[in-house]
C-alpha cells in the first residue's frame, strides 16, 4: 500500500507546474520606472508576491512572464492595484504608451496620489508627445515625493525645452510684426521660466510697442528686480517715466543706469531730462513763450532770468529797482531780476508794463547788455562783434537803436531780413526770442 501512495505522490509531483524562481536583478533594465508601493495589509497575500515576481522578469527583460504575473495578481486580487501599474510600466516597455496609459490611470482613479502610477502617466504622455501634460504629471509625483530628483530633473529639461520653443516663436512673432502672438508666447515662457530676467525685458519691449505702457513698466521692473545689474531695463524705465511726465522718477532711473554702465546716451538723457524736469516746474506761461506769435516784456524777462540766470547774478547792481506794476504779475521774481541787472528796465514813472509787446529794437537791446557781460568774461571772442560796424538798409548809424543792432547781428544773435533790413518796430515771436537767449547762452559757455 505504501508503495502504492509514494507512486502516487511522485507521479502528482512530477504532473504539477514548475515554479521558475524570480530572477535576481543586478541591473534594472528600466531604471526610470518607479517600483510601485504595495500596501502593508497586502504584503503577503498572493497578489503580492505574483506582482513582486513580475517586477523582477520585467527588469530582468523577461516580459511575457513578467506580464503573467501581473495577470495573476489580479486574478487574485482585481482590486491590488500595484499590478495594474505594473501592467502600465509593462506597456511602457514594449513602448506602447497609447496601451500603457489606461493602467495608470485606472489606479489613479482610486489612487490620486500614487507615485508609481504619477510617474508612469508621465512617461506615457511624454511619450505621446503631450509635454505640458506629461510635466503636470512628474509635478504631481514630485508634490507626493519631493526625494525624486530623477523626475525633478527630467521636469527642469522639460520646461527649458519648451521655454525655448516659446522664447522661439515669440522672437520670431515680434519680428514679423506679429505683437499679440509674440506677447501671448512671452507670456507662456514667463510661466514656465519665472526667474529669466531677459524674458521679461523681451516681453516688456514688445508690449511698449503696442503703447501698452503699464505693463511694460511693470515687466521692465520685473527684469530690474531679478536682475539689478540690468542697465539696458532701467533706461527703459526712464524713457516710459519720461513720455509720462514723470520726470524725476525718470531722472532717478537713468541715474541708476549711468552708475551701472556710464555712457554718452544715458548722460545725455539725464541731462535732457534734468532740463524737461525744471521746465516742468515753470509757470505755463514760460513753457507756452516758444509758440507765441509775440512776446511781452514779461516774457521776454522771464527767459533771459531763467536761461541766463548766471549773467544777471554777475551783474546785480546794489539798488533796488522800484517798479509798481508787476507784484500780481507771474514773471515777477524775473522782471525784478533782470530790472536790477540793468538789462531791461522799467520806465520813468517806475512802470515795467509787462504787457507791453517786444520789438526787435528792444530785443537788440537787452541782449547787446547781456553781450557785454559775455565779453567781460572772454574778451577776445567778443572783439568780433564788439568792433564790427555792420549797415543795414532800414536802420542809419545815428539811429539810437544802432549799436545794438550791429553787436547783435555781429555776434549771431539776431539776423537781418533779405534785403539787410532790421526791421526795428518789428514785434519779435517767441521763437524768435527763445532762439536769441540760446545764441547769447551758448556765447557765455563757449560754445
Amino acid at each position: 500500500m505504501w508503495k502504492f501512495l509514494l507512486a502516487a505522490a511522485l507521479l502528482t509531483s512530477a504532473c504539477a507546474p514548475k515554479i521558475v524562481p524570480p530572477p535576481v536583478v543586478t541591473a534594472p533594465r528600466f531604471p526610470d520606472f518607479i517600483r510601485p508601493t504595495t500596501p502593508p495589509a497586502a504584503a503577503s497575500t498572493a497578489a503580492a508576491i505574483n506582482a513582486d515576481r513580475g517586477w523582477a522578469f520585467l527588469q530582468n527583460g523577461d516580459l511575457k512572464t513578467a506580464e503573467h504575473e501581473f495577470t495573476a495578481a489580479l486574478k487574485n486580487d482585481p482590486g491590488f492595484y500595484p499590478a495594474e501599474t505594473s501592467l502600465g510600466y509593462l506597456e511602457l516597455a514594449r513602448k506602447d504608451a497609447k496601451a500603457a496609459l489606461p493602467h495608470f490611470d485606472r489606479t489613479l482613479e482610486g489612487q490620486a496620489g500614487d507615485v508609481s502610477a504619477l510617474v508612469g502617466r508621465g512617461h506615457s504622455l511624454l511619450a505621446l508627445g503631450r509635454e505640458a501634460d506629461a510635466v503636470a504629471a512628474f509635478e504631481s509625483a514630485l508634490v507626493a515625493d519631493a526625494s525624486l530628483t530623477d523626475v525633478r530633473r527630467r521636469v527642469d529639461v522639460l520646461k527649458f525645452r519648451a521655454s525655448e520653443e516659446q522664447i522661439a516663436r515669440a522672437r520670431q512673432a515680434a519680428r514679423a510684426g506679429r505683437l499679440d502672438e509674440a506677447v501671448q508666447a512671452y507670456t507662456a515662457a514667463v510661466a514656465a521660466s519665472p526667474d529669466s530676467p531677459f524674458l521679461y525685458r523681451e516681453l516688456a519691449a514688445v508690449e511698449k510697442q503696442q503703447n501698452h505702457t503699464d505693463a511694460a513698466l511693470e515687466h521692465y521692473r520685473n527684469a530690474v528686480a531679478l536682475d539689478p545689474t540690468d542697465a539696458r531695463s532701467l533706461i527703459q524705465i526712464g524713457d516710459i517715466l519720461d513720455a509720462r511726465g514723470e520726470y524725476d522718477k525718470a531722472i532717478q532711473a537713468y541715474l541708476e543706469a549711468a552708475a551701472l554702465e556710464p555712457g554718452a546716451e544715458v548722460d545725455r538723457k539725464i541731462e535732457a531730462m534734468r532740463g524737461r524736469a525744471a521746465l516742468a516746474k515753470l509757470p505755463a506761461e514760460y513753457r507756452a513763450i516758444e509758440e507765441a506769435a509775440q512776446v511781452t516784456r514779461a516774457d521776454l524777462a522771464a527767459l533771459i532770468g531763467i536761461r541766463l540766470a548766471g549773467l544777471l547774478q554777475a551783474a546785480q547792481r546794489n539798488d533796488a529797482a522800484l517798479i509798481t506794476d508787476v507784484r500780481n504779475d507771474w514773471a515777477q521774481p524775473w522782471i525784478m531780476a533782470v530790472a536790477r541787472a540793468g538789462v531791461i528796465e522799467p520806465f520813468a514813472n517806475h512802470q515795467f508794463q509787462p504787457r507791453a509787446l517786444v520789438r526787435r529794437a528792444d530785443l537788440a537791446q537787452a541782449m547787446a547788455k547781456l553781450l557785454s557781460r559775455v565779453a567781460a568774461q572772454q574778451p577776445a571772442a567778443a572783439k568780433n562783434w564788439e568792433s564790427a560796424r555792420l549797415r543795414f538798409s532800414d536802420l542809419a548809424a545815428s539811429h539810437l537803436a544802432y549799436p545794438a543792432a550791429s553787436v547783435t547781428v555781429a555776434a549771431g544773435v539776431l539776423k537781418t531780413g533779405g534785403d539787410n533790413s532790421f526791421q526795428p518796430s518789428r514785434p519779435i515771436t517767441g521763437r524768435e526770442a527763445v532762439d536769441a537767449v540760446a545764441k547769447v547762452e551758448a556765447l557765455a559757455s563757449g560754445k
